[in-house]
């Protein structure tokens, strides 16, 4: 185990050495230190030191400047430095539940190192391990303390060739045969093949395979999850009937080993099952304790939203990551000046810091919706791990999947967005191999695609709105949701009838300015989405057609708005809370207003259009 960093602040945040970035630091109207501490917390701040400190005095996790290793070798190297962090053990099982968000921090450290490792392990022992540990039962925690020992590694088996994001239509089979008290796990054709798996392409040697579940008479129970043995621990050859390989070298993070599985009438224990939603008793009887099939393939599926909230933690560490470089190279760059002697730092230019800043701002907020969001997403689980079958565990459960959803198209697009900034502010200097802003995008570039395309995942945030709507329509209903992230749309009919007021733009650099012209938008968008919806139905497309033609100009801006919306709101009362240091309350106050008039800036034709329709309320754009 790596010791832990000693001493006072010295030690935990050392100065920087002197250099060309001096100047800057003298002028900071903050201390750096103070904003560290406060951002962090001193616990984690030693955390994170212990783990950078370990991989830097490793010879494993050592670089050869300009070595381009081939491809098995990288995989294999990633693999023995993904076993010496758990040897490391620098997080226990008891340290997850004591601190949780010592988690999201390793797998930021990681990383910061290489998204390859980062995802390797975040694969085996938060979304394989998740998976196990929030959908199985006692019987399954055997299972946990191998993950952690690395006797088992593993994956997250869901997507096939020919389905990703229709998850009702994955086709791999698993049938109940009550004479041998087995399933039987199958793959009907090559496209139930599954696919794009992590870990599968050399090294897991078991998978939660998601399957529909079948008992005799054929009846089927839907989409369940096994734990499925696919190569022997020790060879690492695979198993009978399991035919698995690797998908090749991809774009970015080729430290990952991507695999496709196919299985021939695998049989597996009847315990293999995950049960917490629905099991089978060894006479082939089918019992759940949840009578809503929806329900039940709703919370099936709760390990995506782990996943999802680890990429949007990822993403946000690309972000800081290229932020670091292209500002620090901004601050040192000198081009043009006042006069031909003086030449003065790309920084200081207008369109420079316009091009930066916003993303520097995007990074904190981000960062900190990233850290609650990940606690909200424990609270849920260990509900689940109790038993809670409550109607607030149920609905906490749609809203985390909601935010899920929609948080990471936000935090992978604007990270995808940042990065290419920063390469291009770095002007030439930029596209060197050297400076890693290539490999930060090639490597964040997966995380808009996996977990589900942020496309379609945006209109599982935007159906869940619409939803809570028509509730309210049909029954009455108020808006309420666990974590109060619909509360404000209760008074939504007062807020459209609200006119922005602001007379100066002094007034502005409140972020609370920002978040009132943000709840209006999201509930002008909520009204027209469902008004479409209907008028859809009404002109007699079917519920399918209904909701595709509402997505691009409707649905989709719904959605993003209601998730921008709800990481100003956090930010902002995160910031604007009585313990923050006096010093630092000037400069956080800033982030959370740039950022928040950054992202509606965004919005500004639609914030036009809606204006435009409210002065002239007969008038009806061409789009609705």
């Amino acid at each position: 185990m790596a010791p832990p960093v000693e001493g006072g602040d010295a030690a935990l945040l050392p100065e920087f050495p002197r250099g060309p970035l001096d100047a800057y630091r003298a002028r900071a109207s903050f201390s750096w230190k103070e904003l560290a501490l406060f951002t962090e917390g001193e616990d984690m701040l030693r955390f994170k030191k212990t783990i950078f400190s370990a991989l830097e005095n490793d010879p494993l996790f050592a670089r050869s400047a300009g070595a381009d290793l081939s491809l098995e070798k990288y995989r294999e190297l990633n693999f023995l430095r993904c076993k010496r962090i758990f040897e490391y053990d620098f997080l226990s099982i008891e340290d997850m539940f004591k601190s949780p968000l010592k988690v999201p921090a390793l797998i930021q450290c990681l990383g910061m190192y290489d998204s390859s490792l980062a995802v390797k392990y975040l694969l085996h022992s938060l979304v394989f391990g998740s998976a196990v540990y929030s959908s199985g039962s006692e019987r399954h925690l055997t299972y946990i303390q191998k993950i952690f020992s690395m006797e088992i590694f593993g994956c997250f088996a869901l997507t096939e060739l020919s389905h990703g994001s229709n998850t009702k239509a994955i086709r791999t089979t698993a049938h109940y045969d009550p004479a041998t008290k087995e399933f039987i796990i199958h793959s009907p054709d090559f496209e139930a093949a599954k696919f794009w798996v992590g870990n599968m392409g050399k090294t897991a040697t078991h998978a939660v395979v998601f399957a529909k579940l079948h008992v005799p008479g054929d009846q089927c129970h839907g989409l369940h999850s096994f734990i499925v043995q696919i190569r022997d621990p020790k060879t690492l050859l695979p198993m009978p009937g399991v035919m698995v390989g690797d998908m090749g070298k991809k774009l970015g993070q080729n430290g990952l080993d991507n695999g496709f599985a196919m299985f021939h009438k695998v049989r597996v224990p009847r315990q293999s099952l995950l049960n917490r939603m629905g099991d089978v008793t060894p006479e082939g009887t089918y019992v759940s304790p949840f009578k809503d099939v929806r329900q039940r393939f709703g919370v099936s599926l709760g390990g995506l939203s782990s996943g999802r909230v680890s990429i949007l933690s990822l993403a946000v560490v690309n972000l800081k990551l290229a932020l670091a470089i292209a500002l620090r190279f901004s601050a040192t760059r000198r081009q043009f000046g006042p006069t031909e002697e003086e030449e003065i730092a790309v920084l200081e230019y207008p369109m420079q810091q316009c091009r930066l800043l916003p993303y520097l701002a995007a990074a904190y907020a981000l960062d900190y919706f990233s850290k609650s969001l990940f606690l909200d997403l424990v609270e849920f689980q260990r509900g689940l791990a109790s038993g809670d079958r409550s109607a607030r565990q149920a609905e906490l459960g749609r809203e985390i999947h909601a935010l899920a959803s929609a948080s990471k198209p936000l935090a992978s697009w604007t990270a995808q967005q940042g990065i290419q900034e920063c390469r291009e502010a770095c002007g030439g200097h930029g596209y060197l191999a050297m400076n890693r802003l290539g490999v930060l995008r090639d490597d964040n570039d997966p995380n808009c695609t996996y977990e589900g395309d942020n496309n379609v995942l945006l209109q599982q945030t935007s159906n869940y709105l619409l939803g809570l709507l028509a509730h309210r329509v049909q029954d009455g209903a108020c808006f309420r949701s666990p974590l109060k992230s619909v509360d404000f749309l209760d008074a939504y009919p007062s807020i459209l009838d609200q006119k922005f007021e602001v007379s100066s733009v002094a007034d502005c650099l409140d972020s609370a300015v920002a978040l009132a012209a943000y709840k209006w938008l999201v509930c002008y968008l909520l009204r027209e989405t469902y008004q479409k919806l209907n008028q859809e139905k009404r002109s007699g497309s079917s519920d399918f057609e209904a909701r595709n033609n509402c997505q691009v100009s409707h649905g989709r801006p719904l959605a993003l708005a209601f998730l921008e919306l709800t990481v100003v709101q956090r930010f902002h009362e995160h910031v604007h809370q009585p313990c923050v240091p006096p010093s630092l309350r000037a400069v956080l106050g800033r982030l959370s207003a740039l950022y928040a008039l950054w992202s509606l800036s965004r919005h500004a034709a639609l914030l036009y259009r809606a204006e435009r329709r409210r002065s002239c309320p007969g008038r009806r754009d061409r789009s609705s």
